[in-house]
């Protein structure tokens, strides 16, 4: 396992586990799986993973329950990064709510603690107090923020009065807004970038075309998974797949290896199983060449899907069987 070279009290590991899937009935995988989920993360302990991601919004708490569970008595050896709802985010909530997260995972200090959503009305000012109220206290390491432009997180830090250690966002080989400016910003000032759904909810994985759809209540509400932006990525599944064959692996983990290249930049995907956890962890030790790379970059450009308002109507017609 490789880690992030960056300054902080525990080594965050460049593959970490994200767990909106612990607990949250949409994914669909069935009441068997929390016993699943707790071999996930000490199969994940056992390959060197040192970063976990939850939120207090994740199955309504449950994921962190199962999550702190499974870690037992390795909680204190490993990141444990969770996140606050920003519906009134004001200091004494934000207080309040890291108190009840540390609780349901069962450690007197969290890690990383991150604002889940920009709140459009209430600005950071006050977040930021309680955030660093929490931090004088001892109950929160580092802060971060999920979601946040490049403008929104540097006034964050300000608020803040101390670094904003990173900025969770939506990062994959075929959605890289992240490349614009969060990722020079985070290479320059010494800050993290998480990526979130790294594989894009499967679409990178080359199981799924536009005569073989996903059957998943989120995957079908994805734009990407659209049989017209399932035909579209032909020529980028092709490419992950020329690649992945250079390195005996699968499209997944040279999608995930494009994104480590960055150095300041970690992925939490999920895993709906112990094999699956076993890939993407392995994802972490591939080295791809300047050519590969580029035709990586070459192919990621050339998809440009339907998205946005134009999707909309396509989406409701796919569900609708029409």
């Amino acid at each position: 396992m490789r880690f992030v070279p960056l300054d902080t009290p525990k080594p965050i590991s460049k593959i970490g586990l994200g767990t909106w899937q612990f607990g949250s009935r949409e994914w669909g995988y069935g009441p068997e799986y929390e016993r699943r989920a707790a071999q996930i993360v000490r199969r994940a302990l056992d390959l060197g993973v040192t970063l976990y991601d939850t939120a207090e919004v994740y199955g309504f708490g449950r994921s962190e329950r199962i999550l702190g569970a499974a870690l037992g008595d390795d909680r204190s050896k490993v990141v444990l990064a969770s996140k606050i709802l920003p519906v009134l985010p004001v200091a004494p909530v934000v207080e309040q709510r890291a108190v009840a997260s540390a609780a349901r995972l069962g450690v007197g200090s969290i890690d990383l603690y991150q604002v889940h959503q920009p709140n459009p009305v209430v600005r950071d000012r006050s977040t930021m107090r309680g955030m660093r109220l929490l931090q004088d206290v001892g109950l929160v390491g580092e802060v971060g923020v999920s979601n946040y432009g490049l403008a929104r997180w540097r006034a964050a830090e300000t608020a803040l009065g101390r670094r904003v250690l990173s900025n969770q966002v939506r990062y994959s080989i075929v959605d890289r807004a992240a490349e614009r400016d969060l990722l020079p910003y985070a290479e320059r000032a010494g800050r993290l970038v998480i990526a979130y759904s790294p594989l894009a909810q499967g679409f990178v994985s080359g199981r799924y075309d536009a005569k073989n759809p996903p059957s998943g209540a989120i995957r079908r509400a994805n734009p990407y998974f659209l049989p017209e932006n399932l035909a579209r990525g032909a020529g980028l599944l092709d490419t992950l797949r020329e690649v992945a064959a250079a390195h005996d692996a699968t499209p997944s983990q040279i999608a995930l290896a494009y994104l480590l290249r960055h150095p300041n930049v970690v992925a939490i995907p999920g895993a709906s199983t112990v094999e699956q956890m076993e890939r993407n962890a392995a994802a972490a030790d591939l080295d791809l060449t300047d050519d590969e790379y580029a035709a990586l970059v070459a192919a990621a450009t050339a998809f440009q899907p339907v998205t946005g308002l134009a999707a909309v109507p396509k989406l409701i017609r796919a569900r609708s069987g029409r």
